[in-house]
């Protein structure tokens, strides 16, 4: 049996498509990866037989950087970054505009190297990144069945009277969605209300468009977003015409899916209200990948370990923290740097992936901290008391596996509705990244590193959500759900 997984040429996409593979090559079956030179190494330490496919202009072998992308990505990301510092409205407008030129790369002949591919590979099953457009593209002109596995939050695929680009829920924190100052440099917010003035995970959490919203902000998003939507199907319509002009238009290429939906997500953490929108679907739950040992973390937690464990228990590293801001987004290190203040206010020790941030900017590092530009999320997860994070599905999924709390600072695409679903099930504070002041920060941390004592119900949810996920992981649903066979 032989599975083909159809991945862009991104870590972020092709670590949990491959994670999900595992399985497969478990039980001895072949697994074939088509996808681009950068990720090539990923590819060869899964085991994988590869095949080259180039999905997209851009690539990101782990930790992204402007400068290493050709000139058209090189702007295009640099302007991302810009946005990000302006607010939520700004970034998804931004990324709105930016979806002619990232998501339908050379449409016709992209998809034509996809049919060659299949053709070559002959695969028994396809799963596909949700978001490799191109290749579905493909798949559906061939009437190839597949399986599309949506690896960022749920809503990235709209259902029902959403649009694709404009988030349906958002945390409080970025009030009517409207443009947000940053922190002054006093550290001191400049915003007119307070960034979190509300309690925390009570129904004022989560903002709904409509829902006292500043209407302006969220609604010009959204009239671009459909904008987008009718110019991408457009541009969809005539490259099917081009490849099968027996099969009908699409009424919108956002909403396109494979016949069987896999959603990297918990399905506890789901929006209930959503559910009977969606078509045939599987919760996978999370795609938590095995990582080789790395000797300095490994060093690095026993040497925070109690020395004096009870009776018949392993020695426990002391509390601390993960820091990551994922492969894009570490680039936004003013930012990690008043994540670094209020951890010091805090008092707890940190495990910060500086990735392409600058160091400088994370101020006096106190000795007993780890920093290194990548490290090893999963092994680090699995031992921390609490986690900052961008919000990134790969994140949120993975301390979700861990039982590990989060603080959430989203800036960008489905992070704002993922953001809202942690704040919502109470296992997560969501603040403002461009705003959010270091006692906001400091408190935020607090929360989550007593959320027993804080709040032992959402505590007793996140531990039989790490249970769950972790007896039956994602890559044993995705076989299941694909063969018929457990």
């Amino acid at each position: 049996m032989t599975l083909l997984v159809i991945s862009p040429d991104y870590a972020s996409h092709l670590l949990p498509l491959a994670t999900l593979a595992t399985e497969w090559r478990d039980r001895g079956e072949r697994v074939v990866v088509a996808t681009g030179p950068a990720t090539a190494a990923i590819v060869e330490s899964f085991g994988f037989e590869r095949v080259r496919l180039q999905l997209g202009r851009g690539s990101n072998p782990g930790v992204i950087r402007a400068e290493e992308q050709v000139a058209e990505e090189d702007a295009s990301l640099r302007g991302f970054f810009d946005a990000t510092r302006l607010g939520m409205v700004e970034t998804l407008s931004y990324q709105a505009r930016e979806r002619l030129t990232d998501l339908m790369w050379q449409p016709v002949a992209t998809a034509r190297a996809v049919l060659d591919v299949v053709a070559a590979v002959r695969p028994d099953q396809i799963v596909l990144d949700h978001l490799a457009f191109s290749a579905r593209l493909a798949l559906v002109a061939g009437g190839v069945p597949f399986a599309d596995v949506v690896l960022g939050h749920p809503t990235a695929l709209p259902v029902g009277d959403e649009v694709y680009g404009c988030p349906p829920e958002w945390p409080a924190a970025f009030g009517g969605a409207g443009a947000a100052r940053p922190v002054g440099d006093a550290g001191r917010t400049t915003d007119v209300v307070s960034n979190h003035p509300h309690a925390w995970f009570d129904s004022t959490s989560v903002v709904r468009p409509g829902a006292g919203s500043d209407s302006e902000g969220i609604a010009g998003l959204r009239e671009l977003c459909e904008r987008v939507d009718a110019s991408f199907t457009a541009e969809w319509n005539a490259a099917l015409a081009e490849l099968a002009p027996h099969l009908p238009p699409s009424t919108s290429a956002f909403g396109e899916h494979g016949d069987l939906l896999l959603y990297n997500y918990p399905g506890e953490l789901a929006d209930p209200e959503r559910e009977h929108l969606l078509p045939p679907h599987v919760w996978l739950g999370s795609a938590v990948r095995a990582e080789p040992i790395d000797a300095e973390v490994a060093a690095w937690l026993a040497a925070g370990a109690d020395p004096d464990p009870a009776p018949d228990h392993d020695p426990a590293p002391a509390p601390f923290v993960y820091v990551s801001f994922g492969s894009f987004l570490s680039v936004r290190s003013d930012v990690l740097g008043r994540v670094a203040e209020a951890l010091r206010r805090v008092g707890v020790r940190a495990a910060i992936a500086l990735g392409s941030g600058d160091r400088a900017d994370l101020g006096e590092v106190p000795t007993d901290w780890l920093v290194r530009e990548f490290l090893p999320q999963v092994t680090l997860l699995d031992a921390a008391t609490a986690a900052v994070t961008h919000g990134g599905n790969n994140s949120v999924t993975e301390a979700m596996t861990a039982g590990v709390p989060v603080v959430v600072l989203p800036f960008s695409t489905d992070q704002f509705a993922g953001a809202a679903a942690l704040e919502r099930t109470g296992v997560g504070v969501a603040l403002a990244p461009n705003t959010a002041t270091v006692d906001e920060l400091a408190e935020g941390l607090r929360h989550v590193l007593d959320l027993p004592t804080r709040d032992p119900g959402a505590a007793g949810r996140l531990a039989g959500l790490a249970a769950s996920l972790r007896e039956t992981p994602g890559r044993a649903r995705a076989h299941a759900a694909l063969t018929g066979r457990d």
